[in-house]
Order: C-alpha cells, then sequence, then structure tokens
C-alpha cells in the first residue's frame, strides 16, 4: 500500500473536496549499494562540513538559502511553512483548460488524489464534470515545503495531480538549430510527407504499457540470479567486450529510407547487414525479371531463326564426332599399352636367355 504524504483539499470557487494524497508511481530502477570490496560490508553516507572535513550530526543541520556566495539565509521546516500557510495542504485551482493545451514537456510528478472524510459525492461530482467538458485543472500546491504548479486530471476513477514545470523551467526552442516549421521551408516535398505517413500508420498500435519493458532492469536481475545460483556473489568476473555491431551504411536520401523502412513492414525489426544485402540482392533479381517478362516479345527474321537451327545442328555433330573420337583414341592407346607391354616380356624373355648359355660355357 502506498504512503500517503498529506490530507487536504481540493478547492475551487465555493467548492471544498476534502482528499488525501498519494504517491502514483513506484521505482523500478535498479539500485546498487557501495560496499568495501575486501569485507564486503556496506559504506555509509558521511555528512561532512565541506570547510573543516569534521562529520556533523544531523541535529546540526539546517537549511539556508545561498543569496550570495558562501553567504546564507538559515530557516527552518517552521518558518517556511509559514510564508505560506494558506496553500501548503490545499490544492489551489486557479483555472480549468482543455486538456492538449498542457504540452508533455510540462509534466513532472503524477500522484493519486482519493476522497477523504465522506467527500465521495463531491470527489465524484466533480471528476465526472472534469471529463464531460474535457478540461483539467491548473493549481497550486505546496509538496514537500516547495510550491508547485500541478494539473489535476481525471484518470478512469481517480482524480490524478500531476506537478508541473515552471515555464522558466522549459528551454526556449530558440537556443536550438532546427530546421525551419513547413513543409517548404524544410525542403520537405509531398511525396516525401506521404511515404512518412504511411510508415506511420503502418507502426501505429493501441497504446499499452504493459507492453514495454525496462530490458536494462531484466537483464541485471537475470545477472545477479545466475550469481547467486552459481555461488559466485562476491566474484568480480572478467567480461568480453562486445564486438561492436556493423552499423549500416547510411541513407542520405530521405526518400530511399523510408522506401526501406515501409518494406520491413509493421513491427519488423531491422534485420542484419548481410540479411538487408541478401535481400535487396533478390529485389534487384525480380526487378530484371519482372522487366524482362514485361518486355514485348520480339519475332525474329526468319534467316536468324533458319541460322540459330543450323548452328545448333552443328553444335550438336561437332559434340558427337567429339564423343567418337574420344572413344577412338581411349581404344588406341589402349591397343599401344598391350603392344609395348608384349614387346618388354619378349625383350626381358631374351635376356634371361643369354644369362643362361653364359653360366654353361
Amino acid at each position: 500500500m502506498a504512503h500517503m504524504i498529506w490530507k487536504g483539499a481540493i478547492s475551487f470557487g465555493l467548492v471544498h473536496v476534502p482528499v488525501q494524497l498519494y504517491p502514483a508511481t513506484q521505482s523500478e530502477k535498479v539500485g546498487f549499494n557501495l560496499l568495501d570490496k575486501r569485507t564486503i560490508d556496506p559504506i555509509g553516507y558521511k555528512q561532512i562540513n565541506k570547510r573543516t572535513g569534521k562529520d556533523v550530526t544531523r541535529e546540526n543541520i539546517v537549511r539556508g538559502f545561498e543569496y550570495e556566495k558562501d553567504k546564507y539565509v538559515v530557516l527552518s521546516d517552521d518558518e517556511i511553512r509559514s510564508a505560506n500557510p494558506e496553500s501548503t495542504q490545499t490544492v489551489d485551482i486557479l483555472a480549468f483548460v482543455d486538456a492538449p493545451a498542457i504540452s508533455f514537456l510540462y509534466l513532472d510528478t503524477p500522484y493519486f488524489l482519493t476522497p477523504d472524510r465522506k467527500g465521495e459525492k463531491v470527489y465524484a461530482l466533480l471528476r465526472e464534470a472534469m471529463k464531460a467538458t474535457g478540461k483539467i485543472g491548473v493549481a497550486n500546491v505546496v509538496l514537500h515545503n516547495k510550491q508547485h504548479l500541478a494539473a489535476l486530471i481525471p484518470v478512469g476513477p481517480v482524480l490524478a495531480l500531476n506537478t508541473l514545470r515552471w515555464a522558466a523551467e522549459v528551454r526556449d526552442f530558440d537556443e536550438f538549430k532546427l530546421p525551419a516549421d513547413g513543409m517548404k521551408a524544410a525542403g520537405v516535398s509531398t511525396r516525401e510527407l506521404d511515404m512518412a505517413k504511411k510508415l506511420i500508420e503502418d507502426m501505429s498500435d493501441a497504446w499499452d504499457p504493459s507492453n514495454y519493458h525496462d530490458t536494462f532492469h531484466d537483464d541485471i536481475m537475470a545477472l545477479v540470479d545466475r550469481k547467486i545460483r552459481a555461488g559466485k556473489t562476491e566474484e568480480i568476473t572478467e567480461v568480453e567486450t562486445p564486438r561492436e555491431s556493423r552499423r549500416s551504411a547510411d541513407i542520405l536520401d530521405l526518400s530511399d529510407l523510408l522506401k526501406r523502412s515501409l518494406g520491413r513492414g509493421k513491427g519488423k525489426p531491422p534485420t542484419g547487414g548481410r540479411r538487408r544485402a541478401a535481400d535487396d540482392e533478390d529485389d534487384d533479381a525480380d526487378d530484371d525479371a519482372d522487366a524482362e517478362v514485361s518486355a514485348p516479345a520480339r519475332k525474329k527474321p526468319r534467316a536468324t531463326r533458319g541460322a540459330a537451327a543450323t548452328k545448333s545442328a552443328k553444335s550438336a555433330t561437332s559434340a558427337a564426332r567429339s564423343r567418337t573420337g574420344s572413344a577412338g583414341g581411349a581404344s588406341r592407346a589402349t591397343s599401344k599399352s598391350a603392344k609395348t607391354s608384349k614387346t618388354a616380356s619378349s625383350t626381358a624373355t631374351s635376356a634371361s636367355a643369354a644369362r643362361k648359355r653364359r653360366a654353361a660355357a
């Protein structure tokens, strides 16, 4: 169960809606503690005096506002609260505006407001009235000793309070180098815009936050689990540096980029370089084949067809003679080999008879 931050009220006009404020989010970030690697003991946070280097106990720590370099005005929590007591526990609605009017750039931290002290009916009335008019409330609220601008937003059965950044906290566009606003000024053609719109339509889907995951968190928890099961909780293992994935060729032509993106289809991630190259080659081969099929068939002149037939017949006759010649050559080689073998045998017999005669003499 979420921890209640404060009790207060939504106030607008003569309406007073008692509410309780709860955080609307919970942290799923991967947290790491600092440890002494020799003993695996935690290392604590030490508060020290930056000038003297000595430790400072909690009771000696106060808040201060720096009005000049190294000069401060000390303020207690009670003094801070007393500076604007009326707004500390109140969501004071200043105006109602159209929901799309507030840019995402201004959204900061969300909270939930729940009805308190039998305020269910007036809470529901405000929620339903805001839904029916499509409005959200812009309000002032003090949280953690700091005043915030906030948006009161109906979200299903709950009224959410989303703190907003002040106008001075959002940077002005003018300090950045950006392409000119508008198609013509930015050099975007109608054809390129149509392809970009088609790509957006192909990739459009219903918003479901459960479809998206913090894969870094999941991978770290899987690594922790593996080290626990392997009994290596206090060991630092060497990690091979992963080879840098091969980058695809830079595509400077926007039309080409959009065509390739559209070709991948909805939800299909880009494949490896080899696969892309193979796909491109297949596409080129298909284009060539289509060109050959679509080209009109041309009748060759009768003489040309006759010459081609004669050439084909000559090639066949030549091939047959070549096969016959090869067979005859093989036969003659066999006969010659037999004759050579017979001559060698006769010579050997004569030499043997001559040796016998010399021995008898």
